[in-house]
């Protein structure tokens, strides 16, 4: 029986938190970091096998014949709710004071940070976990007066009081062209009803439930949706509306349930104003596209610890697997990869807390980070995932292991929320309408050790926009990937300068320039040589003499 902690084999996480929290914040997260790190090695791990062993049954018609349209879960799915909302509120932190004790809201940064250690053992229970979260989110700042019971049920962690939220926003004719959505919104004075089909629904047995229909007479594409909340139950009580056709049989998330749903007159009430239905439904959007990243690094650092813990022990021609040259160098870019990973995502929700508190260059930060963060850490989370069941051998296709969860897992952040051509054209989109490349230039520029880079980037940035619009959009996926490769390496460096000043220790330093150096020249032969020397330390943590680097002409 696993006794792992996964906060305290994390090399990154702590320092990291040390520079980017609040004294105050940094002494409140610490035993939360101890307590979920311990149950996210042992009981949270245990369960979350059991709840994708056992995935959610559909359950349309009571034995009476009424339909109920109910979902069956596994206990094992029920204990691992119950640690994410309410032991930890990881669907209510954002939301209200006294979440775990904190006086105000709790950070983005502590937040994403705890649910990073949550998803290295259960993935799936997050997709209803960043809903909920993101469900407050949206009605919190579009209808906050109508909508606070709703509010105050989505941020609880009382079990006999919370509310789960779900977003219905695909239609099987529309996909990613949300403009082609056919469901309609009637207009029934009190209240309205919607007709129509949602072809994804993740959650689909939540109590909050915002989806997007169309307003007769308000026009075509997108400008003619409108937001709408469709509760489990109508104000007297009764079952809505919503009719479950089927649940999906997934690849991977399956401890939770996504089903194909009905809208038969649904009751519903709108969400703001109607003519802003998208726009609010974007915000909703792109705050669970920074949770497909922070769940994708989470999946990369859990395959990393599997590898490095598995090459440790087997033995292959009378030496450890971690010990021979080719594996290293194909641990290497696993490991460098997942911490400049966590960098930005950590990053990216401190500019969310910051734009949240009416920051402007954070916001317009926050609009670039989510889209590239998305982007290139669920496409990196495929390639980490697939290489840890490589490195297992036959054990790791065997569903004894953790590996094939960790690939099939790896495989659903790049497609939903916006597969990668999808948010690729919303990087190229941000930087036609803010000169988004130039902002991060600015933004990430003026360090020493990445400023050539950052001026490079920034030129071919404009050169990029001055191209034709069909050769802009063939070449946004590689520029993208480039500019999200620049940030993570600028946080590495910025990471090394703090603990190079506060305890005089190497690791990150030496982490920050391997980084540079494999984006400089990817060849493994290339690796500088304390990269080699320490190569224990950049797996596992562990001290790297500061002279060791300063001394060596080859870093």
């Amino acid at each position: 029986m696993s006794t792992v902690n996964y906060a305290d084999r994390d090399p990154a996480l702590r320092p990291l938190l040390d520079r980017v929290l609040s004294a105050d914040d940094r002494v409140r997260v610490e035993p939360l970091l101890d307590e979920l790190g311990a149950l996210a090695g042992g009981e949270l791990d245990r369960q979350a096998a059991l709840a994708d062993a056992n995935p959610p049954q559909h359950v349309p018609y009571a034995p009476d014949g009424a339909r109920i349209d109910e979902i069956a879960c596994h206990p094992a799915h029920d204990r691992v709710a119950s640690i994410a909302y309410e032991r930890f509120g990881l669907a209510a932190m954002s939301h209200r004071p006294g979440v775990l004790g904190w006086p105000a809201k709790v950070p983005h940064t502590v937040k994403y940070a705890l649910s990073y250690l949550y998803v290295q053992s259960e993935f799936g229970m997050a997709c209803p976990l960043s809903m909920t979260d993101s469900a407050a989110r949206v009605l919190r700042l579009f209808d906050p007066e109508r909508y606070a019971a709703e509010i105050a049920a989505l941020s609880s962690t009382d079990p006999g009081r919370r509310a789960t939220g779900a977003m219905f926003m695909t239609e099987k004719q529309g996909g990613t062209d949300v403009g082609l959505t056919e469901t309609v919104a009637t207009d029934r004075g009190s209240h309205w009803t919607l007709t129509g089909g949602k072809w994804f629904a993740s959650n689909p047995g939540a109590d909050v439930i915002l989806t997007l229909a169309r307003i007769p007479g308000q026009g075509e594409g997108t400008r003619g949706l409108g937001m709408f909340l469709v509760p489990r139950l109508r104000p007297d009580g009764t079952r809505n509306s919503v009719r479950i056709d089927r649940l999906k049989d997934k690849l991977g998330s399956r401890s939770i349930a996504s089903g194909e749903v009905t809208l038969d007159e649904a009751y519903a009430t709108p969400v703001g104003r109607l003519t802003d239905g998208f726009r609010q439904m974007a915000e909703m959007l792109n705050v669970s596209r920074l949770s497909n990243a922070m769940r994708a690094t989470a999946l990369m650092r859990r395959a990393v610890r599997e590898s490095v813990d598995h090459t440790r022990i087997r033995q292959v021609f009378g030496k450890p697997l971690f010990d021979q040259p080719l594996m290293r160098a194909t641990l290497l870019p696993m490991i460098l990869d997942t911490e400049a990973a966590l960098h930005l995502v950590v990053e990216a929700a401190a500019r969310l807390t910051a734009a949240d508190e009416g920051d402007r260059s954070a916001q317009a930060l926050v609009r670039v980070l989510t889209p590239l963060a998305k982007y290139t850490l669920c496409k990196r989370a495929r390639t980490v995932t697939g290489e840890a069941m490589e490195i297992r051998g036959g054990n790791g296709y065997i569903e004894d292991w953790v590996n094939p969860r960790l690939v099939r897992d790896a495989h659903l952040g790049s497609i939903w929320e916006g597969s990668s051509n999808v948010i690729a054209l919303d990087v190229l989109r941000c930087m036609r309408r803010q000169n988004a490349h130039a902002t991060l230039a600015g933004t990430y520029g003026d360090r020493p050790a990445t400023r050539d880079r950052w001026e490079l980037l920034r030129k071919k940035g404009d050169a990029l926009l001055q191209l034709p619009s069909d050769v802009q959009e063939m070449s946004i996926g590689r520029y993208a990937g480039e500019l999200t490769r620049a940030v993570m390496e600028t946080l590495l460096h910025d990471q090394a300068e703090h603990e190079v000043r506060t305890t005089g220790d190497g690791r990150a330093l030496l982490v920050a320039r391997t980084y540079s150096a494999t984006l400089d020249d990817p060849d493994p032969a290339a690796l500088p040589r304390p990269a080699l020397d320490h190569f224990a330390a950049l797996a596992d943590g562990g001290p790297v003499p500061l002279a060791r680097l300063q001394e060596d002409d080859r870093v």
